[in-house]
């Protein structure tokens, strides 16, 4: 394959995986706390046996934005949403889960929980209900239950939240264990939840644009291909016309 083929062939691999990135994006817009990823793009360099110099466009890395999404009233007191940068922390299979997502509920013996039913941690333990009577979340993340605090919402942070592995939906993991979180200053608002980062209509036209790159690149292989191919019979018919 010569190096127009190679080239061609370097950009439509990398297209394809920032593909698999937009459509992921597309298809969590509507997920409370999601966060959207983007692609870093970079060139890898090499030289031939001749010396001659080669540059390949790639996915270097992607990348989490954790920007603020919007929030949304929904008069659910069990809906949580943070203003500013922090997690809420859940205990799931495997360990401590970090999400922005903070549509909560009871479970059966009064715990607070997640959607997916991961007990939801407070600064000293998971929060549990005292009796049936309504739950108030102050703006610091405590709740009070028939006057009385009940316990205080775990919100934490990361210096680096690079360590941050995305899990399914809204969560994320500590993929550095040794990598402490820290204490958050983000502020709790009861009965709102926060949207997805992403924004459609902007994920959509980039989805277009890739997808239009991805055309133009397969069509390059391919005339190159036939290139290479009319190349080789002409030679072909040169060399039988000579003998």
């Amino acid at each position: 394959m010569d190096q127009a083929a190679v080239t061609a062939a370097s950009g439509l691999h990398s297209r394809m995986e920032a593909l698999d990135l937009l459509s992921n994006n597309l298809a969590n817009s509507s997920t409370s706390g999601y966060k959207l990823d983007r692609e870093f793009y970079s060139l890898f360099s090499s030289e031939d046996p001749e010396g001659a110099a080669t540059q390949l466009p790639f996915v270097k890395s992607q990348w989490t934005d954790f920007s603020q999404g919007t929030l949304t009233p929904t008069g659910n007191p069990l809906d949580l949403a943070l203003t500013g940068q922090g997690f809420f922390v859940a205990t799931g299979p495997s360990g401590p889960l970090y999400t922005r997502n903070g549509s909560f509920h009871l479970s059966s013996s009064g715990e607070l929980t997640t959607s997916e039913g991961y007990v939801v941690q407070g600064v000293n333990g998971p929060i549990t209900t005292q009796s049936q009577g309504p739950l108030e979340i102050m703006p610091d993340g405590t709740v009070q239950q028939d006057g009385s605090a009940i316990g205080q919402l775990k919100i934490v942070d990361f210096k680096n939240r690079a360590v941050l592995e995305k899990q399914a939906g809204s969560y994320f993991v500590n993929s550095q264990p040794k990598t402490a979180p820290i204490a958050s200053d983000a502020t709790v608002s009861q009965g709102q939840i926060e949207q997805s980062n992403v924004a459609p209509a902007e994920s959509a036209v980039r989805l277009v644009g890739v997808m239009r790159q991805f055309e133009m690149l397969q069509k390059a292989i391919n005339l190159t291909t036939d290139m290479n191919k009319e190349a080789i019979q002409e030679v072909a018919r040169v060399g039988g016309g000579a003998a």
